[in-house]
């Protein structure tokens, strides 16, 4: 029977060096596998895309439709390419309008962009929101420097948005005193001497009264540092009394009108329909995010 045994034993063994074997063969070609994709993945892939800078392309397309020439918003030209050459693989840009320039045309084809994704009115005037930036970006390009007018709120019994809110309050910190409104936004309608400037979002009118031409002047100038488009309006110009205009840069919520007063302001002029000489505090401009930059 000992010949048996040590049969017996010597099997054991074979059966045991080859299960260990086998598990280290297992373990060599699941070491040299590759891992299944995970969310990490997905993440790596997606920052592999161009970015968009929604603030450079905002900007763009206030300024770019108000030029006499083709001079293209510094810092915007990439992001308004991409945009661009996403519209035209849509069928809404011809490909000679993909130049980097947010002119007329590219508004357009913006608009019935927004139109096609069932916007209308304010939201369909051709100034890109993050909404359909990432819509339209999708694949494409990301979206970097996001911005937003905020939720509607009530100030002076007037309607304003949030960012115009807390430009506001800033603008009434460097000053020292409260402003108080004439008029507020999203008043289609509301005042026709307004000319559709306070439509949408972004745009008041301060109460100047018992102010001196010097206290005048200097909220026109605060409200200008902290990114507002701000003039002093006078009698003399038009059916109004004595008030200062302001919009705010880069609110997504801007009327068409009050956009061409945004990019006049940085082309030098008054925002008016008589296209003179910008009669304010000239400073260096800044939009609402730029100003919390440095702040």
């Amino acid at each position: 029977m000992a010949p048996v045994t040590k049969t017996r034993h010597a099997a054991t063994r074979l059966l045991t060096a080859a299960a260990v074997l086998s598990g280290l063969l297992l373990s060599a070609a699941q070491a040299h596998a590759a891992p299944p994709p995970s969310p990490a993945g997905a993440s790596a892939a997606t920052a592999t895309l161009p970015a968009v800078d929604m603030e450079a392309i905002v900007l763009a397309a206030q300024i770019d439709p108000r030029r006499a020439d083709n001079t293209l918003t510094p810092g915007a030209k990439d992001s308004v390419l991409a945009v661009e050459q996403a519209l035209q693989a849509r069928n809404l840009l011809d490909a000679r309008w993909v130049d980097g320039y947010f002119g007329t045309t590219t508004i357009t084809a913006y608009a019935a962009f927004q139109r096609s994704l069932g916007y209308s009115g304010l939201d369909a005037n051709g100034l890109p929101g993050a909404s359909s930036l990432a819509v339209l970006g999708q694949g494409r390009f990301t979206v970097t420097h996001q911005i937003g007018a905020g939720a509607r709120l009530q100030r002076d019994g007037y309607t304003v948005d949030t960012r115009t809110q807390n430009m506001l309050t800033e603008a009434e910190r460097l000053l020292g005193f409260h402003l108080t409104l004439d008029q507020g936004s999203y008043n289609p309608g509301g005042d026709p001497t307004s000319a559709g400037t306070h439509d949408g979002g972004g745009v008041v009118d301060i109460n100047v009264d018992g102010m001196s031409s010097t206290t005048r002047t200097a909220v026109a100038r605060a409200l200008r540092q902290v990114g507002f488009a701000a003039w002093v309006r006078n009698p003399t110009q038009g059916n109004w009394p004595w008030h200062i205009h302001a919009a705010a840069i880069s609110d997504t919520d801007l009327s068409t009108q009050a956009q061409n007063q945004t990019g006049d302001y940085y082309l030098g002029f008054n925002g008016l329909a008589n296209h003179a000489a910008d009669d304010g505090p000239r400073i260096p401009i800044q939009t609402w995010e730029q100003y919390q930059r440095t702040h």
